[in-house]
């Protein structure tokens, strides 16, 4: 049985529709995930929704509705773009199923038994809309003396009863982690932040809230339903099996990577793995807090008018066209910015002009000169052996080397630099000119020429599947070969030249996107 890779996105806070950074979340997780998959390891991707909260019950009051059914309604939205996206999860969780109180259930008896749990009174500033406690010390000013959290979102005065989690005696397991894994927290940048946070000192958590009863019940507890981050945390382990399925947490559990945006960071990197050292659990390998997207260099928001509709982008310039401008675009880790003109210009250059075009010149060539016969590859000469050992090393060295440090955009860098190289060498052999000068020469340059486009295409599957599926059937690629390994199989060429498989004459697969008129000005 192969490796298993338990990847997670952070599940999506369903109050309102999907906007684009959750698109790129999802994009990105799926392009890690289909990395990995064609790499030969068994991935277990989980996306989904975090549905309770005092946020959606107050969203849902202000709708006039039953806050089950707005979290079954928004909920539904969230799986509509991952479908309409491509995105491969293998479990879509709700934080409402049943299985995931009771894993939220166990993990707090967990806790509770290690002597982590206590009840109190919680006096602190709550911010609504973060579902998140802060001290005086992380507040900062608003307009008119408003006092406001970290991330500029308002705060008020709480006061009830509560549980408390001793986060304070894990200070220093924390720092020790951060010390002896440095990759568990990724990118540096956010490593270094979160050592700084927990240098300053950690309070006890308030775990629990009594002002409303929409979330996981606290067991024993009358009156109580868990902090929200605490509920929602609890998924990964859920997704892998938690607490009975002791089967498959032993497969999939720690998991591999938790993917999230840099603004949860805290919770990921604090809490969790305080949380899982309380309930005596191993800890996930990886967290990777990737960055913000920006609409022309602006943060996206209602007041400004700019949110965009992912599906919107997604219907207007393809979905592959935009799962290709976000990861190519955009240094993951890092912020990024997108505009219609840029991902026009991106996906024209690279995909509709580079590797479309080599793709389309020569199955086109061979459909309409050899009848579609593939060419012999009759005496390959050095240049033929230097271009087949260029793409060779893109996409059995760099690409996956990149893919493993979750180094996006350098690996399609890295699969572009082999595409160029492709259309340097089509120019440069001109089988065009020796179909008449010398047809078995043709036929060596066309064969290194088909072996290339089949490797680039399998290559560059995690970032455009369905288009590299499409170039992969034309080509008579079957399914079960399109991996890394297949790449490096020999003798398949040959294999699919006695099968007799014909080449029929190609339907282009990236055409040239034009400006829509209402962002040409």
């Amino acid at each position: 049985m192969s490796d298993p890779f338990y990847i997670t996105t952070a599940i999506s806070y369903p109050n309102g529709r999907p906007h684009i950074g959750h698109a790129y979340e999802a994009i990105a997780t799926d392009a890690i995930a289909r990395s990995r998959r064609i790499a030969g390891r068994d991935v277990f991707f989980m996306t989904g929704t975090d549905e309770h909260g005092l946020k959606m019950a107050q969203t849902a009051r202000d709708k006039g509705m039953e806050v089950a059914d707005l979290a079954t309604e928004m909920s539904g939205y969230f799986r509509e773009m991952d479908d309409a996206l491509n995105i491969s999860y293998d479990r879509f969780i709700r934080t409402t199923e049943p299985a995931h109180h009771a894993a939220s259930q166990a993990i707090w008896r967990a806790m509770e038994a290690n002597g982590d749990l206590y009840l109190g009174r919680y006096e602190g500033w709550y911010s609504v809309r973060d579902e998140a406690f802060y001290d005086e010390k992380e507040l900062v000013g608003g307009e008119g003396g408003v006092r406001l959290s970290p991330q500029g979102t308002p705060v008020e005065w709480t006061v009830e009863e509560s549980w408390f989690f001793r986060l304070s005696r894990y200070q220093d397991k924390l720092l020790a982690l951060f010390n002896d894994q440095p990759d568990f927290i990724r990118p540096e940048s956010r490593r270094n932040e979160m050592i700084a946070f927990v240098s300053g000192g950690l309070s006890d958590l308030s775990v629990s809230r009594t002002s409303f009863d929409w979330g996981v019940k606290v067991p024993g507890a009358d009156g109580h339903v868990m902090y929200v981050w605490v509920d929602a945390l609890t998924n990964y382990l859920t997704g892998a099996g938690y607490p009975d399925d002791t089967e498959r947490m032993a497969r999939f559990w720690p998991a591999d990577v938790h993917i999230i945006g840099k603004d949860i960071v805290r919770f990921h990197t604090v809490y969790w793995p305080a949380f899982l050292m309380s309930a005596n659990l191993p800890l996930p390998r990886q967290v990777f807090g990737h960055g913000f997207l920006l609409n022309r260099g602006q943060k996206e928001s209602k007041s400004v008018g700019n949110v965009t509709d992912p599906l919107d982008l997604a219907q207007r310039f393809g979905v592959d066209g935009l799962r290709y401008f976000l990861l190519r675009e955009v240094t993951f880790g890092s912020d990024g910015s997108y505009s219609p003109e840029a991902i026009v210009t991106r996906v024209n250059a690279d995909l509709a002009k580079s590797f479309g075009n080599l793709a389309q010149r020569v199955l086109s060539f061979i459909a309409k000169n050899l009848d579609g016969r593939l060419p012999d590859l009759n005496d390959p000469q050095p240049a033929d052996t230097e271009f087949s050992m260029l793409v060779a090393q893109a996409t059995l060295d760099e690409m996956p080397r990149h893919w493993e440090d979750l180094a996006i955009s350098q690996a399609i860098e890295a699969w572009m630099r082999a595409v160029w190289a492709g259309n340097q060498y089509v120019d440069a052999q001109a089988p065009w000119a020796l179909r008449k000068t010398d047809p078995a020469r043709m036929e060596t340059v066309l064969a290194t020429l088909v072996m290339a486009i089949r490797n680039l295409a399998i290559a560059i599957q995690p970032v455009i599947p369905a288009s590299a599926a499409k170039l992969l059937d034309q080509l008579g690629i079957p399914a079960a070969d399109r991996t890394i390994a297949g790449i490096a199989e020999a003798g398949w060429y040959q294999a699919l030249q006695a099968s007799g498989f014909k080449l029929a004459p190609p339907t282009p697969i990236f055409p040239q996107l034009e400006m829509p008129a209402a962002d040409a000005a």
